[in-house]
């Protein structure tokens, strides 16, 4: 899993089966202090999440399969959380 923040919305008009009625994010991935790190990428979002919200983005084939509440398809990266603060002091 990683952090990211939603920079855009993805529109497809022809999509497979298993996204149908599923909003497709633009998500960037970030360090724990908010620092873009890395290229972004497209989730499904599963927690009506919106631009500029931090977002837990889970990488993983079974977990989407999972939170979908699917057998596992096409979907790879799934947007799973919205966070609220990183709080850090435990380290």
């Amino acid at each position: 899993m990683f952090l990211a923040r939603v920079i855009g919305n993805v529109v497809a008009t022809t999509k497979h089966q298993a996204l149908h009625a599923r909003k497709l994010l633009l998500v960037q991935p970030l360090t724990p202090e908010g620092v873009e790190t890395g290229k972004a990428t497209i989730a499904v979002d599963s927690v009506d999440a919106g631009l500029g919200d931090h977002v837990l983005v889970a990488d993983e084939g079974n977990a989407a399969a999972q939170v979908m509440r699917t057998p596992r398809g096409p979907v790879r990266t799934i947007v799973v959380g919205v966070v609220d603060e990183v709080d850090r002091s435990g380290e």
